[in-house]
């Protein structure tokens, strides 16, 4: 069994999700990090809430970092606006469904993501950077910045940057196109976001058909939150929550099976069990 494998069975207590498709995952990307490059190689992997693209961000990172491949995985999540940017925001589009809480489109300080990404992607020898976090527990689950005294400190370099997000990828469509006129307020966002995509030498999508499932993971996840002794949205609150995000997937996911945001690509379709 290959090094990277073994590394990854250690972490992973599920040996039929390494086998099905962490480890052929991790090894495309192996085969790629074994060759000269003068910056970290960028993967973006995007799939619906609770699909598990965190885990695999993090169980990749580690076990290349085991055979000598250091990295780094960071969420879209991570550059949410403050608590108080998103209440303006809010306010700007008042009765919008999509623009009151953090996750659409324009609900991310873009800039803030774009200066991270490219500082990483150079991080050289002895350099360090401070990586933003996003508090999810804060405001009774509705979220805000942590202090930046809890920032995360990363070293480089770095072989490795896994960007992961829902939204990943997704590419503004005609107002036409929209199954509700209020999202023309996020789809007018998304040109913005290429900013990010313009670094991505992968592309991982986790694909699910249907929305069942999105939405029972959400709630699953907040379950799990609650039960670990952190703030976490109720079972109603999480639906309402993730119920929101269905039309940006019907309007957007189809687009991108189409047209991804870079030539490598990897697309992995997963069952209500998030296996393949």
């Amino acid at each position: 069994m290959h090094s990277l494998v073994r590394a990854l069975h250690h972490r992973v207590k599920d040996p039929v999700r390494v086998d099905s498709y962490y480890a052929p995952l991790a090894l495309a990307l192996h085969g790629r990090l074994v060759k000269p490059r003068p910056r970290a190689f960028v993967v973006g992997i995007q799939g619906p809430q609770g699909c598990g693209k965190s885990t695999l961000a993090a169980a990749l990172v580690d076990a290349l970092a085991d055979i000598g491949h250091p990295g780094v995985a960071l969420s879209i999540d991570d550059f949410y606006l403050t608590r108080a940017e998103q209440v303006a925001l809010a306010g700007r589009h008042p009765g919008n469904p999509y623009m009151e809480h953090r996750g659409y489109p324009g609900t991310h300080d873009v800039p803030l993501g774009s200066r991270m990404l490219a500082a990483l992607v150079g991080l050289g020898a002895g350099e360090t950077l401070r990586l933003p976090i996003y508090d999810k527990s804060a405001h009774g689950g509705r979220g805000d910045r942590a202090p930046a005294a809890s920032f995360r400190s990363v070293e480089g370099p770095k072989d490795l940057v896994i960007l992961e997000g829902w939204m990943l990828g997704f590419r503004k469509v005609l107002d036409t196109e929209l199954p509700d006129a209020r999202l023309q307020a996020p789809n007018a966002c998304l040109d913005g976001y290429a900013a990010w995509t313009s670094h991505l030498d992968m592309f991982v999508q986790l694909d699910v058909e249907g929305t069942d499932s999105i939405v029972r993971w959400r709630v699953d996840a907040e379950r799990a939150r609650r039960q670990q002794g952190l703030t976490g949205l109720s079972d109603e609150d999480a639906r309402d929550y993730i119920q929101r995000f269905l039309p940006a997937y019907e309007t957007y996911v189809p687009r991108l099976r189409d047209t991804p945001p870079c030539e490598d690509v990897v697309v992995i379709h997963l069952s209500p069990t998030r296996n393949p």
